[in-house]
């Protein structure tokens, strides 16, 4: 994830649907299927209305609900999905052939994870797939098979979110972006005539004032062709400026800079309350890729999830939960350890403060 390389009825019946984009098994009742007791308005997107959902990146992890259970991060943003190649329209996990999007490919690990009474966000893109033409809205050329195989996403895991991390190459490719927004909006609009809740999350680069043009201009697409963006999730790191940062205090710059941004884009009726809800902020613990001079400490930590709390932000999330670790202290963007010295989940403990169920 660098930004510079990197309820419905009471019924519990699943029916499969024939969407004019492909084929897919639909859940009419997802608190049912999930064993889940929470309000309509949580059941719609599978998620408490604020939630932290730490990134994993499945490659680095054995088993999705062990390490769940173990940091105690409840909810996970799983990392990453992409095509095995460019110009397919078919998604895999990381990029590998030998695991589509299937029961088999960590199916049996999100449903533990579902049990328990937490949940999934499965993300497309990243770094890597942003910059070898692997994004699927860059790769697939066909919007309609671009839109079955999200729908294919959403209804093989039983998930109602989906992410998408767009930038280096992915977010100045007009077309793709085009592309990815119109399958959006056919995607909600399958989910409205199947009874099937869907919500996307955008995650893309910041300053420490808020979007760059690139970023807005992936909004405004979506403005374009009626895709609604639940969550903007801004990455509040990998400045690479060589400038000094204070992680904190560009964090909530940077999202009070979004606010105003999306009123100007997407959600031009919004509240401030609305706005603040449509608002997610992902860190990189410890020292980032950059280098010592992006360090983000345990007690910034908790100093933000105060503050967004207080704010009605929606999404706290980091890269990544294999990452929160002290084993590497004084090491810059490794993808096993955080870089400082702290304690074993120390920034999951932390962050699971964030999470409100209303």
């Amino acid at each position: 994830m660098r930004k510079i390389r990197y309820a419905a009825g009471l019924a519990a019946a699943l029916a499969t649907v024939t969407t004019g984009m492909g084929t897919a098994t639909a859940t009419t009742n997802p608190a049912a299927v999930h064993g889940w007791h929470w309000p309509p308005s949580i059941v719609t997107s599978g998620l408490p209305s604020q939630v932290a959902a730490p990134y994993v990146d499945v490659t680095e992890v054995d088993d999705l609900a062990a390490v769940s259970q173990q940091s105690g991060s409840r909810f996970l943003t799983l990392a990453f999905l992409q095509t095995a190649a460019p110009g397919s329209c078919d998604l895999t996990w990381a990029g590998d052939a030998t695991k589509p999007v299937e029961a088999a490919a960590f199916g049996d690990q999100i449903r533990t994870i579902q049990r328990r009474g937490g949940n999934v966000i499965p993300s497309l893109g990243g770094y890597t797939a942003d910059t070898t033409g692997t994004e699927l809205g860059d790769s697939c050329s066909d919007p309609d098979k671009i839109a079955a195989s999200l729908i294919k996403l959403f209804t093989t895991y039983r998930v109602h979110r989906v992410d998408l991390d767009i930038e280096a190459d992915s977010i100045n490719n007009a077309a793709g972006v085009d592309r990815r927004n119109l399958a959006i909006a056919k995607v909600q609009e399958w989910g409205r005539r199947h009874h099937y809740p869907v919500s996307f999350s955008y995650t893309l680069p910041s300053t420490p004032q808020g979007l760059a043009p690139s970023g807005l201009a992936v909004l405004a697409s979506a403005a374009k062709f009626h895709a609604k963006i639940d969550v903007v999730n801004i990455m509040t790191f990998d400045y690479w400026d060589g400038v000094q940062h204070d992680m904190l205090a560009d964090a909530e710059t940077a999202a009070t800079g979004l606010t105003a941004q999306l009123k100007s884009t997407i959600l031009p009726h919004a509240t401030t309350t609305q706005l603040w809800r449509s608002v997610g902020i992902t860190q990189m613990i410890g020292i980032d890729d950059f280098g010592p001079t992006e360090t983000y400490s345990v007690d910034q930590a908790r100093s933000l999830v105060s503050w967004a709390r207080q704010k009605g932000v929606s999404l706290m999330s980091f890269w990544a939960l294999q990452r929160d670790n002290g084993t590497c202290a004084g090491k810059a963007g490794q993808n096993d350890c955080s870089g400082i010295a702290q304690s074993p989940w120390a920034f999951s403990t932390a962050y699971a403060r964030f999470t409100s169920w209303f």
